[in-house]
């Protein structure tokens, strides 16, 4: 994938707000569990269908790779199995424990998510059925659905609930919150809390007059107007700028089969440029010059594919750089849905093909049909049955457009929003009340004790490695 210099410089923006989120109150890690006999790898690995790929030490903890046989089908478990990677790191058996997902591919390196520090607890990642090396061979398509993944997260914690024994909480930013609040809904007695982080709620699928309203008031009129200068101008030197595309693509040995063209392939680039810039960037990244020419009209051709580049990223929609999410690009074209959103800046003779939907980004032997059922369904169930339930947005993040929202039949739960974030608002972003809020409800969830629910403070000190969040590029198009 593209370098994410940028998006990096600006997480770690974000991730500095954690570190002074509260001091540590936990005490030190059982390496096998409080009252276990048996060492914890043992334990793993005797559930059946479990397998080691790999342990890596980790100071305080145990990290665990693992490969776990699940069914293709949970309505038909007899036709036919896959290995679906999980971690665990492990703290101790007396802790609580976060399951947490990203809705795509897991690291396999030791990480920790916010509420993880939070209650100082073990967790569990998941990948996410189908993208690779956790599919099916050959792969069925019409089985990964949410019902379908979240019977996966079922069936993992029905096996783990036996070792770790204490309360568990579904945790998950972006398409990983929404793979919580999908787990939740369908498995609503797993989980003692679910904290959902940006996560989109496409309730229908050709509505998507929020993300413009969006789009016109976001930020301010200066950052706005630079940036659709620059999205403008992109298009509007398309020839020489697709010149040099060709020859990037020759260069780097990338063909553009699924998408269908290289000019589809770079105008879907240059219209992911705003909402790029939003959904990674801080407003004060507007002001970067080199990030954003203040004058697109009078900026060289570099200077605009520079800009381009580093925020949307050439490559992306090259067969090589969907072919990793072609199960989301699924996904989207079949349960989730997509946005499409207006250009009122640029002129109809620039634009050519639009916002383009999902199947443009799916192989076309992959057949799709789309059910506008499924998200209605998600969406009504939360919005009267939530119960322990808390959405965290970033109020500059365009995903935050459509959103989850909690109704009178929901109970304990909450959706804040996180002033000037963007799609890394996490808790600690909040105003102080509504973190401290949020925060003794996780711990509440949690199971902690008294004590430390009332102190609100995260039981775990900020691991500089441990709690940097993977950074990779997302598209527009990805949740």
């Amino acid at each position: 994938m593209r370098k994410a210099l940028r998006w990096l410089l600006t997480l770690v923006v974000l991730i500095g707000t954690i570190g002074t989120a509260g001091a540590a109150t936990a005490a030190e890690p059982e390496a096998y569990g409080t009252g276990a006999t048996t060492d914890i790898k043992d334990q793993l690995l005797s559930i059946p269908g479990m397998s080691l790929i790999e342990e890596k030490p980790y100071t305080g903890y145990r990290y665990f790779v693992l490969g776990y046989t699940q069914p293709v089908d949970h309505r038909h478990p007899s036709k036919g199995t896959f290995q679906q990677r999980i971690t665990v790191l492990h703290k101790d058996v007396s802790r609580p424990t976060v399951f947490y997902t990203s809705g795509y591919n897991v690291s396999t390196n030791p990480g920790r998510s916010e509420p993880t520090r939070i209650v100082d607890g073990n967790q569990v990642s998941l990948e996410y059925r189908f993208f690779t090396p956790s599919r099916p061979a050959p792969a069925n398509w019409s089985k990964l659905d949410i019902w379908q993944a979240a019977s996966d997260q079922h069936r993992v914690f029905k096996a783990l609930k036996k070792i770790y024994t204490r309360n568990w909480i579904a945790t998950g930013g972006s398409k990983g919150g929404m793979t919580a609040t999908y787990f939740e809904r369908f498995y609503p007695r797993d989980m003692d809390g679910v904290v959902a982080y940006v996560a989109p709620n496409d309730v229908v699928n050709n509505e998507d007059s929020a993300y413009d309203r969006f789009f016109e008031a976001v930020g301010t009129k200066e950052c706005r107007d630079r940036l659709n200068a620059v999205q403008r101008e992109a298009l509007v030197r398309r020839e020489p700028l697709e010149k040099k595309y060709a020859q990037y693509a020759a260069d780097e040995g990338f063909t553009f089969s699924t998408v269908g063209s290289l000019d589809k392939a770079y105008e879907a680039v240059v219209l992911d440029y705003v909402w790029g810039f939003w959904q990674y960037n801080l407003l004060a990244n507007c002001a970067d010059d080199e990030l954003v020419p203040p004058d697109a009209k009078a900026a060289t051709d570099d200077q605009i594919w520079n800009s381009i580049d580093t925020i949307s990223g050439f490559s992306f929609y090259t067969d090589q750089g969907l072919a990793p999410y072609t199960p989301y690009y699924y996904q989207a074209a079949t349960q989730l849905g997509a946005p499409t959103i207006r250009f009122p800046h640029i002129e109809k003779k620039y634009v050519r093909y639009g916002y383009q939907p999902p199947r443009n980004f799916v192989p076309r032997d992959i057949p799709t049909k789309f059910q506008p059922y499924a998200m209605r369904d998600v969406d009504n169930w939360v919005h009267n049955n939530a119960q322990h339930m808390l959405y965290v947005y970033g109020q500059n993040d365009p995903w935050g457009a459509e959103r989850f929202r909690v109704g009178k039949g929901a109970k304990d739960s909450y959706v804040f929003t996180a002033p000037g974030m963007n799609h890394g608002a996490n808790v600690a972003g909040l105003v102080a009340d509504q973190k401290a809020l949020a925060t003794a409800r996780i711990l509440d969830w949690a199971g902690v004790s008294d004590a430390a629910v009332a102190r609100a403070k995260p039981l775990a000190t900020f691991d500089k490695k441990l709690d940097v969040p993977d950074v990779e590029r997302e598209p527009t198009l990805r949740h």
